[in-house]
């Protein structure tokens, strides 16, 4: 039980570094090594877990992504109506990249930058929360809330992008040029107005 509770540290210890890491270097830059030092673990001890540093990124992504979409639904959970859904999943979106500026780094900016992660890898993570968006909007359809003539897999796509694309610039230094919470109140405000039924 012990060895299975110290496995478990040293791989979470070697995620933490390498959001670290790769935040900081970079993906491509960043090497196996500089994660081993940074998780204060020997090199070799990286490739009991990981098969490589594209496999690393893979799985970083995958734990991490669990516990947002985790942390999305019980955003959406707390309100009924499906504008509403709509307002905290966006705000709840901007809250988490305002949190973890590494993290939001990593999967903005260094998970493009791997070809293995946008070629080969099957997102699931990603289809699960888009189609949380889509659930919000076929419920909001259904129940007169939205508009009836919202193609669900074109609006699904285009309020995603919104907010990823204000977030990446806000990453990339447009922190300089607009507040992150403000950006999120105007996207809500455009986005709710294209949406909903007059």
């Amino acid at each position: 039980m012990k060895n299975d509770t110290d496995r478990l540290n040293k791989k979470e210890r070697i995620i933490e570094a390498a959001v670290i890491i790769f935040a900081h270097k970079g993906f491509y830059n960043a090497t196996v090594k500089d994660v081993a030092l940074k998780a204060g673990v020997a090199d070799g001890t990286i490739y009991n877990y990981f098969k490589n540093k594209d496999d690393l990124l893979i799985s970083l992504f995958e734990q991490k992504m669990e516990a947002i979409l985790d942390r999305f639904q019980k955003s959406i959970d707390s309100v009924d109506n499906p504008a509403g859904k709509l307002v905290h999943l966006i705000h709840t979106h901007f809250e988490i990249i305002e949190e973890d500026c590494r993290l939001a780094e990593v999967f903005q900016v260094e998970l493009r930058q791997s070809s293995k992660f946008l070629k080969n890898y099957h997102n699931q993570k990603f289809s699960d929360f888009l189609n949380m968006i889509s659930s919000i909007i076929k419920t909001g359809k259904a129940d007169g809330s939205f508009r009836t003539d919202l193609d669900v897999d074109v609006i699904k796509v285009m309020i995603f992008g919104s907010i990823d694309e204000v977030a990446r610039q806000w990453i990339l230094g447009a922190s300089e040029k607009y507040n992150l919470r403000s950006a999120a109140n105007q996207i809500v405000t455009v986005i709710c107005e294209g949406v909903l039924k007059r």
